[in-house]
């Protein structure tokens, strides 16, 4: 049986997946807002994260701009940070 992985590596996975999703944009949209807001990040907002990693980029950048309504498991305060997209770089 696997074993569970530590909040520390599951940031870990977190943070590489999200910088590593494909696209520029992706990258610097998702892997920005981690590096923004991770430190503060408990159990459901890890959980919350992991699940938006799951989602395809387009429906992703798609919340983000808000051409498109996120499904009802990822609404809430951290999808609005997440539109909100103050922590782009934009000067990349």
């Amino acid at each position: 049986m696997p074993q569970a992985l530590t909040f520390e590596a599951r940031l870990a996975r977190a943070r590489f997946r999200a910088w590593h999703r494909g696209t520029r944009e992706a990258d610097f949209l998702i892997g920005g807002f981690f590096d923004r807001y991770h430190g503060e990040w408990e159990e459901p907002e890890i959980t919350w994260f992991e699940a938006l990693l799951e989602e395809q980029d387009a429906d992703v950048l798609a919340w983000a701009t808000k051409a498109a309504l996120p499904p009802h498991f990822l609404a809430g305060p951290l999808m609005d940070a997440l539109c909100r997209a103050d922590f782009v770089d934009s000067a990349r």
